[in-house]
């Protein structure tokens, strides 16, 4: 069964480097919020795949993932600011079309694998019918408020609005597990932020430690001796949420010794038989590098109102009070170690 394309296949084609959360203290990580919330949802679940529910029923896997893993990032002195995406661009309905197909499938196979008694597999096909409804971003967003921390409202991608401050200065990373963030020019991206620690492989009775992993474009696009036009080009061959089946055959090596030995996308095409687009590439060229994107948005962190987020998770969500507490006392920690720092470089300065 075939997954859903999250973003360009750029793993096997680019440096990256293994960091600790704890060394970069201080700095404002940019979330692509739907990809984390997604992330969430498909990791945090039951043996058999059900995901975490309150007593109406109502899932509640991506809240716990929110707050227990945000206030992780806070403790080691990071500012986390969560981007949630708006309106997606015309040219991603075939891919939002295909992903709702594949979910679909998703759930007949997992009937099958109830009916069978079978709970690996009941867990792999939960995992790839994964949903997101308008309640869990609601939700998402009142406990980002509740937790002091911003969170910005992208006019389009969000990725691209997380790139786009990095880009300005008012972010150190852009976070997310989709490489298309380089392309829409992420000076930083920063992976496995949502899922990092050890996770078991689908399907296999195995587990791997997943750590955090830094791609940095400059060093890319020096690396593949690229620009960052070009880089898109690559992209663009290999397969992207705009143009998803890419042109057959073509993956990221090949795609990238095209682009090296011919210079451009339409180029590269004229050596190519047989291709289709949904569009003129130029089109989705300028998805990424001209995105829509916003300067009007502010970025403050505040005390979280830790009354509130016990009243809404314990009161409403039904979390275990004990623990949410002492993740609470753990922010706080975060909280104080930062203003110190704050303090300290505001002294030297």
């Amino acid at each position: 069964m075939c997954g859903v394309r999250l973003g360009v296949n750029f793993k096997d084609l680019i440096p990256k480097t293994p960091v600790k959360l704890k060394d970069l203290n201080g700095k404002v990580i940019a979330i692509d919020a739907f990809n984390a919330i997604y992330q969430f949802l498909s990791i945090i679940r039951q043996p058999d795949g059900t995901p975490l529910k309150d007593s109406t029923g109502k899932i509640t896997s991506h809240l716990s993932g929110l707050f227990y893993r945000t206030s992780n990032l806070i403790e080691m002195g990071l500012k986390p600011v969560y981007v949630f995406d708006g309106k997606s661009p015309a040219l991603k309905a075939t891919e939002i079309e295909r992903r709702k197909q594949v979910k679909a499938q998703a759930i007949a196979e997992y009937e099958k694998a109830a009916t069978a008694g079978d709970i690996a597999k009941m867990r792999v096909y939960a995992q790839a019918a994964t949903t997101m409804k308008d309640y869990m971003l609601d939700d998402s967003i009142k406990l980002v408020e509740l937790m002091g921390l911003p969170w910005i409202q992208a006019p389009s991608e969000g990725e691209a609005q997380a790139a786009y401050m990095t880009m300005q200065g008012n972010a150190d990373y852009c976070a997310s597990q989709d490489y298309d963030s380089l392309l829409f020019g992420a000076t930083k991206l920063l992976r496995n932020v949502t899922i990092s620690g050890r996770r078991k492989l689908p399907g296999k009775n195995m587990y791997v430690d997943i750590t955090p992993e830094v791609a940095e474009l400059s060093k890319i696009l020096s690396f593949c001796k690229l620009s960052h036009e070009q880089l898109v080009d690559v992209g663009i061959l290999i397969g992207t949420d705009f143009n998803p089946d890419g042109v057959k055959g073509i993956g990221p090596k090949t795609a990238l010794k095209l682009i090296k030995e011919h210079g451009n996308l339409e180029t590269a095409l004229s050596h190519i038989k047989d291709y289709s687009f949904p569009v003129e590439p130029n089109e989705i060229r300028d998805i990424f590098l001209q995105p829509k994107v916003s300067d009007d948005y502010k970025m403050s962190w505040k005390e979280p109102n830790t009354q509130g987020i016990v009243d809404f998770l314990c009161g409403e969500k039904e979390f275990s009070e004990e623990r949410i507490q002492k993740a609470l006392e753990r922010m706080t920690i975060g909280n104080k170690k930062q203003k110190s720092k704050t303090s300290l470089e505001k002294w030297f300065t």
